[in-house]
């Protein structure tokens, strides 16, 4: 492609409204336009980029036997509602109806499209397994878009399922969906790990995530070094007994308060740092309450709970969220902890709150004895209270792991870095299958649900994040599997004779070799030429100018500073060498 006869336009400025680095330069670029609030043009290098991703993903799919599908963007309401979805997916689904008042909703996700298609095609376990994807556009109405196509609310996404008779065929399944993702990210040059992670609204057994590491990441991750581990913060675990000792075991004599309850005065210690301060004692002997409801009316099904937690961590609401149950978790605003609840914010304990309210305590309280918790009275705490000293509902694992806790499998410190989702797949078992009836007969003629997985990837998200962990202060660095173009040809001198022709002539032979090529054949400076070079990233330079003249140009790859003067009659070679090796050797 002839860079005069090209729809980019770059620019100088960085874009007001973009926060990460990946933004500005796909912005400054002239990669991405923004249309509205998280809903963007993709322009045509771009759309290059997006293409060759997306090539890459059909051809990792295909290797993996998953056949392609196109399901619709817009969904009949009826089978979100046959699975329960429609009402409490949540403000993130855009609900429309037709001119009938028919409803319907722009797809976020493809779930129960693909289980009633595999539904009615469907019938004997013969047919099985069965794995379909599509590459498709997604709408999710964020409540807050931001960074780009990293969180926008129109995305592309390839979205894959399979359809088996035993859990021992997802796990094949699932196997071969892991593969193949950790060859698509590789193949697209992007540095990755894969943590274990929760499953979220999608729902299933389990689940992990692609990350690509970058600094920006919106997702927070733990690692060892020591036996590999890895986990995003939502689903992380540790060995509390590392941190607080071994668990004191229910109904022992340690079990039994050793001291007498008392009363404390502790004015002003309305929060675990201040109380620790003032009573002189570590984080480990404090225990903390905290107040949530599911977010319902009192007339609809209201239920608020209180979360125990050893002083010593932080509380997972995603966690918490999920051993609920709940579709929504929520704080319970603090003036109106007292009525509701029983306690008092800031000095609020388990002894004595409302007994319709349940006690869910993180399973470091069982590590706990003669511990300090508030006495539901301002400015006074309790101290040497026990678990024998109130009911518990049920315990669950409610800890926010952070950097330096123990690793759950070595006891190796762990590591935190922040990532970028890319990737995520899960097994979701039955749990659509059952819903919508998508059953087999199997040999014995009996009907058995579906067992399923589901499979994700971003793609615009992996073009984004590729230029966040691939840039420099000049612009973008482009792997060479993705690029737009492998080579930037450019003309320094579009008046000089000489240099005019032999670049003509080096962009012929480059097209006859069939080397993705953009000529920069603008009358501008060089200067000019070199810095949009840079911007655009493309991998390798080779510039057309005083050497002409001695039948040489100048080769430049986007990634170094080192520059070669070789000659014309070599540069066709040395470049096909140069792409072949960095695509191949992925």
């Amino acid at each position: 492609m002839r860079f005069s006869q090209s729809f980019i336009r770059t620019s100088k400025e960085e874009p007001a409204d973009a926060e990460i680095i990946s933004h500005k330069l796909l912005m400054r670029a002239g990669l991405v336009r923004k249309l509205a609030s998280g809903i963007y043009i993709i322009m045509p290098l771009a759309n290059l980029v997006i293409k060759k991703i997306e090539n890459i993903i059909r051809s990792e799919m295909n290797a993996a036997c998953a056949q392609e599908v196109i399901m619709p963007c817009i969904l009949p309401a009826n089978l979100w509602k046959e699975t329960g979805r429609w009402e409490v997916y949540g403000s993130e689904m855009l609900k429309i109806k037709d001119r009938a008042e028919r409803e319907y909703c722009f797809g976020p996700t493809h779930e129960e499209v693909i289980t009633d298609l595999v539904r009615h095609e469907v019938r004997s376990y013969k047919q099985l397994p069965v794995t379909l994807y599509q590459i498709q556009t997604k709408f999710r109405d964020e409540i807050r878009p931001r960074f780009g196509l990293m969180r926008a609310r129109e995305f592309t996404m390839k979205d894959a399922y399979s359809f088996d008779i035993s859990a021992e065929g997802l796990d094949i399944n699932y196997k071969k969906m892991h593969a193949a993702y950790c060859n698509i990210f590789k193949r697209c040059g992007v540095k990755y790990t894969v943590v274990d992670a929760d499953t979220g609204a999608i729902g299933g057994s389990s689940s992990h995530e692609f990350m690509v590491i970058a600094p920006s990441g919106e997702d927070a991750i733990v690692y060892c070094d020591s036996c590999r581990y890895s986990a995003n913060v939502e689903k992380a675990s540790t060995q509390i007994d590392k941190i607080l000792g071994p668990e004191i075991p229910a109904g022992s004599s340690a079990a039994a308060p050793r001291s007498k309850i008392e009363k404390i005065h502790t004015p002003n210690a309305s929060t675990i740092d201040d109380l620790a301060k003032f009573l002189k004692v570590d984080k480990k002997s404090l225990c903390k309450i905290l107040f949530f409801t599911n977010g319902r009316a009192e007339n609809d099904g209201r239920e608020d709970v209180v979360a125990l937690i050893s002083g010593a961590f932080e509380l997972n609401e995603i966690k918490l969220k999920n051993h609920l149950k709940f579709i929504n978790l929520e704080m319970i605003p603090s003036e109106e902890v007292q009525k509701r609840v029983g306690a008092y914010p800031g000095f609020g304990g388990p002894i004595g709150i409302n007994p319709n309210v349940k006690i869910i305590a993180d399973n470091s309280v069982k590590h706990l004895s003669d511990f300090v918790v508030g006495a539901n009275e301002k400015d006074y705490h309790l101290k040497n209270v026990n678990l024998s000293d109130f009911s518990v509902t049920s315990f669950a694992d409610l800890v926010m792991v952070d950097a330096g806790h123990p690793c759950p499998q070595c006891g190796a410190k762990l590591e935190k870095a922040r990532g970028i989702e890319v990737g995520h797949i899960f097994k979701l078992g039955t749990k659509y299958s059952e819903a919508l009836g998508a059953k087999y007969i199997d040999e014995a003629g009996q009907e058995n649900p579906i067992i399923m997985g589901c499979y994700g990837i971003g793609v615009g998200r992996t073009m984004q994040a590729a230029v966040e962990q691939n840039n420099d202060q000049d612009g973008i660095c482009w792997p060479m599997p993705i690029a737009p173009f492998h080579v930037i040809l450019v003309l320094l001198n579009s008046s000089d004779e000489t240099q005019k022709q032999c670049a003509e002539d080096l962009y012929k032979k480059m097209l006859a070799e069939n080397i993705e090529v953009l000529f920069d054949d603008r009358a501008e400076k060089p200067g000019f030429k070199f810095k949009d070079a840079d911007l655009l990233g493309i991998p390798i330079r080779v510039a057309v100018g005083r050497y002409a003249a001695e039948g040489k140009v100048e080769f430049k790859r986007r990634n170094s500073k080192d520059l070669k003067v070789v000659g014309v009659d070599e540069v066709v070679s040395l470049v096909k060498s140069e792409i072949s090796r960095e695509i191949n050797g992925l």
